[in-house]
């Protein structure tokens, strides 16, 4: 396992990737490897991974009946206008038909121009502006990945438990986890080792350049956390043994429905959860610079993280890696 697994990293970090880390578990047993300016526990952006740890405490809130996930958001924010009959349950599994606001946020990106990556770069997002943008856009297709409405259940959690919601997701996901690495961020820098991040924006930023110091309020408890690959499997086989959240609630998480993606693929989508293959759950996730992916039988004895540090590049070798590496997933040991 340790040999393939290293081979797939290397083959990624040959074709162009500077850092390139992997993180295998299967049955208790765990190897690790890294490529380039990589070591196996460094920390890293894990963009929409951040999802999954606030459905998870939303669905707690549900648990403790302060709130039901078939309520209409409007029942408790007065940012969404209740003849849109939007409930808590269609933001969190994307059937809401709110538009996404990262072009209006970065609107140089479609006009074929990086400017706006520089111009945001130490700028301060409050969520309500930027869910603003998504709410005022015209609507999309219920099942069109969005980030306004896990900006929204931020908002939502905060109303409902008087604390921020990166402090309740602290508090009762990420510590119930024990994980000691993984955090919202402070400031625009990562504390402790991690690596520069490269952004590509698609032959936009040639070379690409490093946006590891950035103000990533623009995405909140949508894709802002900070993880390494060994917390990222500790808490997606807690989260699966349902340890996080009850059994019940777990199993909602897993009612998936078509989401189409931001590169245009379609995911089998839950609440904060999509299902890869048969029977491998978890998430992933691109912020600038930075992609991940995590994914965990559902009886949480086979895990497979991976972290890169370019992001939308275009070459298809982190396609191809991905593939290789979604192999070893899925083979018998």
């Amino acid at each position: 396992m340790r040999t393939e697994l290293q081979h797939a990293v290397d083959n990624l970090h040959t074709a162009g990737v500077p850092a390139v880390w992997a993180e295998f578990r299967v049955d208790g047993q765990v190897w690790r490897s890294a490529a380039g300016e990589a070591t196996p526990g460094m920390r890293h952006r894990v963009g929409s991974v951040t999802k999954t740890f606030t459905a998870a405490a939303v669905l707690l809130l549900a648990e403790q009946g302060r709130i039901r996930l078939d309520d209409p958001i409007s029942r408790h924010l007065g940012l969404v206008p209740a003849e849109r009959e939007i409930t808590v349950r269609m933001l969190l599994n994307m059937t809401s038909g709110l538009a996404d606001y990262r072009f209006l946020a970065f609107p140089s990106i479609l006009e074929g121009s990086p400017q706006s990556l520089a111009d945001n770069q130490f700028r301060h997002f409050y969520p309500r502006e930027l869910i603003k943008l998504g709410v005022e856009a015209p609507a999309v297709a219920p099942g069109t990945y969005s980030n306004t409405g896990y900006l929204l259940l931020g908002r939502l959690l905060e109303k409902v438990t008087g604390t921020t919601a990166e402090r309740f997701i602290t508090r009762h996901v990420i510590e119930r986890a024990g994980l000691r690495n993984t955090m919202f961020p402070t400031g625009t820098r990562i504390a402790g080792p991690h690596p520069k991040m490269y952004e590509a924006l698609f032959g936009l930023l040639d070379p690409p350049r490093d946006y590891s110091v950035y103000d990533m309020s623009w995405v909140g408890v949508s894709a802002s956390l900070i993880s390494t690959l060994e917390d990222l499997n500790l808490f997606f086989a807690d989260l699966l043994a349902g340890k996080i959240v009850s059994r019940e609630s777990l199993a909602q998480m897993q009612e998936t429905g078509p989401v189409t993606a931001f590169d245009g693929s379609t995911v089998s989508y839950g609440l904060g959860l999509h299902r890869h293959g048969d029977g491998f759950w978890g998430h992933d996730g691109s912020v600038w610079g930075a992609g991940t992916w995590s994914f965990s039988s559902a009886d949480g004895k086979r895990q497979l993280s991976l972290a890169v540090n370019l992001q939308r590049w275009t070459d298809n070798a982190i396609t191809e890696a991905l593939a290789a590496l979604q192999h070893l997933l899925t083979q018998p040991r």
